[in-house]
């Protein structure tokens, strides 16, 4: 996918972000969680709880438009309403919509909101920091030059992500209480279509939703 707008990353306008729940105070040191969340699993949350011993806030992120694929299944609508159910209200945890969904259009939105202070650490597992550095950004250096606007906090995942030399300063490890390598999104969809057992793969608030939002597409 050519996206034109990577010709001139950091020059873009800054698109709107809309905050569903910000929780109290003006973070230094801001975690985001960008993700589907089709639906949200408690490796999400796993992954927000480690990032608290590093940051004061965590952001979790639902872009209105993917990158590399499109809404099917649950609606924006239904995800937002999990992930509401899912943080109930933590003291720590944010809620935006975004209007993209690169970590680099995340990163402007979030210091639009947060202001150009808020230092960032995007979070995801060891497949998803392999697909963002390998994407094609439209031009040779780009993902080494976002990761001077932003670190990455990585957690194992089938194994661990070994960045290149050049890059460890801005990427390192997180480490998780527990074992999350057999939870997925995917794996909770398949199951409720399967009929087996998934209610264990989802945060408690959110099974509820997640059984009358699957069972429907089902």
């Amino acid at each position: 996918m050519v996206f034109l707008s990577r010709l001139g990353l950091f020059a873009q306008p800054a698109s709107e972000m809309q905050l569903l729940h910000r929780a109290a105070g003006h973070p230094r040191l801001l975690a985001v969680l960008p993700g589907t969340f089709n639906p949200v699993t408690v490796a999400h949350l796993a992954l927000a709880q480690a990032a608290l011993a590093r940051v004061e806030e965590v952001l979790f992120v639902l872009p209105r438009a993917f990158p590399h694929k499109e809404y099917s299944g649950a609606s924006f609508e239904d995800r937002a309403a999990m992930l509401r159910a899912a943080l109930g209200g933590h003291p720590a945890f944010s809620l935006a919509a975004s209007q993209r969904g690169l970590f680099v259009e995340i990163a402007r939105e979030c210091r639009d909101c947060y202001g150009a202070d808020v230092q960032l650490a995007f979070l995801c597992g060891r497949d998803a920091a392999e697909r963002a550095a390998g994407w094609d950004y439209g031009r040779p250096g780009a993902w080494d030059e976002m990761l001077r606007h932003f670190d990455l906090l990585v957690a194992a995942r089938e194994g661990e992500y070994q960045p290149p030399e050049r890059l460890r300063s801005a990427i390192r490890r997180l480490e998780l209480t527990g074992e999350y390598d057999h939870v997925s999104a995917t794996e909770v969809r398949e199951r409720i279509a399967r009929g087996q057992p998934w209610e264990h793969l989802v945060p408690p608030a959110v099974r509820e939703l997640a059984r009358e939002i699957y069972r429907q597409r089902t």
